[in-house]
């Protein structure tokens, strides 16, 4: 039993240390968004004095310089509007490949699976083009592409989970006069809570810090992401703006972190019920 004890003690100084190691980039990104830019090069893993101290500064000048909570918005809207899309649509083609089977579901299946080993490079320049020539520039429009890049690892988790569903439930349901549209929202769609949630968390975590594809294909004069605004806080600018650009890090990070730490109990739950059922 004492080397039990020694082990766990062990395990736990490691699992601390390693997340001290990953905490702190955060930290240090926090603190210096509270600084003046002059410091921030000079003492970079410093706590902020009286005199390196420059209070909301940074955040004001992200906001009002950068147009930052414009790129708030549009990042909300298109990482919501994203993962509805997907969660509504991959659910209901997952049922449908579980339960018709057919050589058109099989093959629907395996390209949903060969989808997720396709790498973006591959088809980003053609996406781009096709993107301007289709009107998919848009924030309306991103939504349909993030629901083509998103729908494969969503499919695959949730065909895992629907082939744990007994079949009597959908037929009991069918008996009583529903039709297949409403057993699947009033029967099927409430068991898979715990894939939806795991799923919209995986998701939303994508795409709210993508950078490239918002990048490639929206019409920059007219949208950009929160992503993208940072970049150009460092590139397009001129001199760099280290004070808001931290500022703007943080404004970006926080709210993601605060909804993973919220929701991260379900992923392992949802993960595992759409992998061993079946």
């Amino acid at each position: 039993m004492k080397w039990k004890r020694s082990l766990s003690g062990v395990g736990t100084v490691l699992f601390t240390i390693l997340g001290i190691v990953y905490i702190a980039p955060i930290l240090i990104v926090l603190m210096n968004s509270f600084k003046k830019k002059v410091y921030i090069n000079k003492e970079p893993f410093t706590m902020p004095s009286e005199k390196t101290y420059a209070g909301w500064e940074n955040y004001i000048v992200a906001i009002n310089k950068y147009q930052l909570l414009s790129a708030v918005g549009w990042t909300v809207f298109i990482t919501i509007g994203s993962v509805l899309v997907i969660l509504i649509c991959t659910s209901m083609c997952a049922w449908y490949i579980t339960r018709v089977q057919t050589k058109f579901t099989k093959m629907l299946y395996f390209l949903c699976v060969f989808s997720m080993v396709v790498p973006f490079q591959m088809v980003m320049f053609t996406l781009s083009l096709i993107a301007d020539r289709t009107g998919l520039n848009t924030p309306w429009g991103i939504i349909i592409i993030y629901l083509g890049f998103g729908a494969g690892l969503a499919v695959f988790m949730f065909c895992g989970f629907v082939k744990g569903i007994p079949l009597e439930i959908e037929e009991a349901a069918m008996i009583d006069g529903c039709t297949p549209i409403r057993t699947f929202f009033s029967v099927v769609l409430p068991m898979l809570k715990p894939t939806y949630i795991s799923v919209g968390i995986l998701e939303t975590m994508w795409i709210w810090n993508d950078f490239l594809l918002p990048y490639l294909v929206l019409d920059l004069n007219k949208y950009k992401t929160i992503s993208i605004i940072i970049q150009y806080m460092k590139g397009s600018y001129g001199r760099v703006d280290m004070g808001a650009i931290m500022a703007a890090l943080i404004m970006a990070v926080i709210p993601v972190i605060i909804f993973y730490l919220c929701c991260q109990k379900h992923i392992i739950k949802g993960v595992a019920a759409g992998a061993v059922k079946g």
